[in-house]
């Protein structure tokens, strides 16, 4: 059943339930963001529509810099604004930054702990039509692993909205994640946000057996998955896990005791990826059968959104699939 702690959207299973992409979250943020601080500015490589940057644009022009096809100069420039009292943060789609600029937001951003944040737009394969080259399904790895970087992947757009104004405030770079189509909003306004902290979003009233790690909009599918193996008997926990760098090891070594079995879900590569880093913490702490839901180690293709996540195996059906294979290790 639905955590009542997490207080989420009381719709969340309905035909009509609200659908927006979380870049709309990041845009909204920007906004909310930038009239609490006046330090903030926003820097985007020519695709400010695209990546919601323009609400910030035209509500503060005087703080926008629009830097044109030049991920790399973006990330230069906003290390020095960001070592130099401001708040920055790029904007361009994921393949390109962090994909094209990513040795600069090594050495300019982290190793110089600039307080800039890098905004990834259409991550994933739900990018759809515009096929392999602009769906980014390596991204969380590639900077989980840059030192002084944190990684936030939001499951909605009111969460992305909450990531957004949380890395505002936040000391150092930081990465956030969104994606380009629409999704379900299964969370509102009260629902508990902080950053490095998982949120458990659903527990079986039977005892549960397996643990469901998700982050970003495929966590909706998981929620799915859980509500309909909760009529088959199988009791699981599904968990939030949208800061996936500090991951909140805590949370996820005690749902992984509770339950003996971890199932993980994201919309990116299973190498390395948030799985890799739940894999990480259960190696330590508790080692545990695990089935790791994404890409695995493939591109992907142009087509409809929801058919490629079906195609590539991210669907509930897959989930509910890989949480039954997991119980047969157990």
């Amino acid at each position: 059943m639905l955590n009542e702690n997490a207080k989420l959207n009381p719709k969340i299973f309905s035909a009509d339930i609200e659908q927006l992409p979380t870049r709309d979250g990041y845009g909204n943020g920007l906004v909310i963001a930038g009239s609490e601080n006046p330090d903030i500015v926003v820097l985007c490589a020519d695709l400010s529509e695209s990546t919601r940057s323009e609400w910030f644009a035209k509500k503060f022009p005087e703080r926008f810099i629009e830097m044109g096809v030049a991920e790399q100069n973006m990330a230069a420039i906003a290390a020095g604004l960001g070592v130099s009292g401001k708040i920055p943060f790029i904007s361009s789609y994921a393949v390109f930054s962090p994909g094209r600029n990513w040795e600069q937001i090594r050495t300019t951003i982290a190793y110089n702990n600039s307080n800039a944040k890098i905004a990834g737009a259409h991550a994933g394969i739900s990018v759809g039509p515009d096929g392999a080259t602009h769906q980014a399904v390596e991204d969380i790895a590639t900077m989980r692993v840059i030192a002084n970087m944190r990684v936030f992947v939001p499951c909605d757009a009111i969460e992305a909205k909450k990531a957004t104004i949380a890395a505002a405030k936040i000391m150092g770079p930081v990465y956030l994640r969104f994606a380009r189509e629409k999704t379900p909003v299964f969370t509102s306004e009260e629902t508990p946000y902080i950053p490095g902290k998982a949120e458990i979003f659903w527990q079986s009233k039977k005892k549960p057996e397996v643990a469901i790690i998700g982050c970003g909009p495929i966590l909706y599918n998981a929620l799915l998955a859980a509500r309909d193996l909760e009529k088959e008997k199988i009791g699981t926990i599904v968990v939030n896990n949208h800061t996936v760098k500090p991951m909140d090891e805590k949370k996820i070594v005690e749902v992984a005791k509770k339950c003996g079995a971890v199932v993980t879900v994201e919309e990116h590569q299973v190498i390395g990826g948030m799985g890799s880093a739940v894999a990480e913490i259960l190696a330590r702490h508790y080692p545990a059968p695990m089935e790791f839901v994404g890409m695995n180690d493939v591109f992907g293709e142009s087509g409809p959104p929801n058919a490629l996540l079906e195609k590539y195996g991210m669907g509930a059906k897959d989930i509910k699939e890989a949480i039954k294979r997991v119980l047969k290790r157990k």
